[in-house]
């Protein structure tokens, strides 16, 4: 039993409860849950006083490879997932060249066979003019299809209406939209270039990219969904306006329409573009401390179903630009569950929910095979917290390949001792072991 590990003694916390147990891997797979479980060949991990909790599942971020990699690549942005208990993660098309033909999604799984330390899959990229590549696309491998409804980077708008009907229409899988009406974006810039030319700075972001220009993307793609059965998940909602648009009356895994909420949108507001500038610009942008509060509360009444990062790295140069040339985005999977955790010591979110959010329904909406849950015969991706540690986020503890952060400075009041990638423990306290790679992902579709 080389390849067993024994966790003994963790506090299990799935399916919407806390248990004390031991958890066997084997080959993987965990084997066994229970208490007392003795094997004598395996490893073993004293997990008393620890949380065990099941991997992180991702689903969007932005690794940027091929053809971004100064700004971060597969093989340093899945190292800083696994340390930041995200065992699984799926990335966005808009790389260069975007992934708008099944070849070259084709060759992105090539390269994370080959680098990836986490498990992983790969949206198909919509374009204006790829809807028959779009239709060839498996949905028992490819997590997904992605339509940037609004400009964002990679040049991968589709604002052809007949090409939005053909995807909504026959997609064969989950599609998932990035919403922002690109004319209210434009129009609102072409005003702030006017009154202050080259002079426009971060706090107005959000202004520009406003509330109005995300609801009436959203509410589009909602009734577009609606009148195509489309199934259609809403990426990164920043707005509070927007979570009304989402249903709570229905089982998860009966929804027509999912939405998501990011780290970013639930820890930053407006205030902190004073001290943090271009650091936190993302698309959509950070909004009102009510918008913050607004998504909080969508997330715990389940009208929004998922957390994930939008983890899109830059470099210090890029962000370090004005306003008008510095990228949105930034990176965020290293310190995405401490930031949860650190919301769950505040008050604002259980345990549970923050399990809920970040593994079990990411599996369900996805349709996930074996993953997302603590659970005999699953995979052991898994993630192993002390509550009672406390660390402080610095340039040399940043593993993103663009070496910043916007949580630079601040100290989590938790920390990720372990986890395990299939059963693989890629990562024990500080440091990795790379022999195994992470797998591809397999949908139940």
């Amino acid at each position: 039993m080389a390849n067993s590990i024994l966790i003994k003694a963790a506090t299990l916390v799935n399916e919407g409860k806390q248990t004390v147990a031991d958890v066997l891997i084997k080959d993987g797979k965990i084997a066994k849950i229970g208490s007392q479980l003795s094997a004598p060949d395996a490893k073993e991990i004293n997990a008393e006083g620890k949380y065990l909790l099941p991997g992180c599942i991702d689903d969007q971020v932005h690794f940027r490879e091929p053809g971004l990699t100064h700004k971060g690549e597969i093989y340093t942005e899945a190292k800083a997932a696994v340390a930041g208990g995200i065992t699984t993660y799926m990335e966005m098309p808009n790389t260069v060249p975007n992934a708008l033909t099944q070849e070259l999604l084709e060759d992105k799984y090539q390269i994370a066979q080959q680098t990836s330390l986490a498990n992983y899959s790969f949206y198909m990229g919509a374009g204006n003019t790829n809807l028959d590549e779009v239709l060839k696309t498996d949905p028992k491998n490819v997590c997904g299809i992605k339509v940037f409804m609004g400009s964002s980077t990679g040049n991968m708008l589709v604002d052809n209406e007949k090409t939005l009907e053909g995807i909504f229409k026959n997609a064969p899988i989950l599609v998932a939209t990035h919403c922002e009406d690109e004319a209210t974006v434009r129009h609102n810039l072409q005003l702030f270039k006017e009154k202050y030319g080259d002079a426009i700075t971060p706090e107005m972001h959000p202004i520009i990219r406003n509330e109005e220009a995300c609801y009436l993307s959203s509410s589009f793609a909602v009734d577009l969904a609606k009148k195509h059965q489309t199934r259609l998940h809403i990426l990164h909602i920043s707005t509070g306006k927007e979570t009304f648009l989402f249903d709570n009356k229905t089982a998860l895994a009966d929804k027509k329409i999912t939405s998501e909420a990011c780290i970013h949108h639930l820890w930053f507001h407006d205030g902190d573009y004073k001290t943090k500038g271009n650091w936190i610009k993302w698309n959509p942008a950070v909004k009102t401390i009510e918008d913050r509060d607004e998504i909080l509360k969508a997330l715990l009444d389940d009208r929004i179903d998922v957390i994930a990062t939008d983890h899109a790295p830059h470099t210090k140069e890029e962000k370090q630009q004005t306003y008008l040339n510095a990228p949105s985005g930034g990176p965020l999977v290293q310190h995405a569950l401490n930031a949860m955790l650190e919301m769950h010591k505040q008050g604002k979110i259980s345990l549970e929910k923050i399990v809920e959010k970040m593994a079990h329904n990411v599996a369900i909406c996805f349709q996930l095979a074996d993953r997302g849950f603590i659970r005999e015969g699953y995979w052991a991706d898994l993630v192993l917290v002390d509550l009672n540690a406390s660390y402080t986020v610095k340039e040399d503890n940043i593993l993103a390949k663009c070496k910043w952060s916007p949580f630079e400075g601040t100290t989590f009041h938790s920390e990720i001792t372990h986890t395990f990638v299939s059963g693989h423990l890629a990562y024990e306290h500080g440091k990795f072991d790379e022999s195994v790679k992470g797998k591809r992902l397999t949908f139940n579709r």
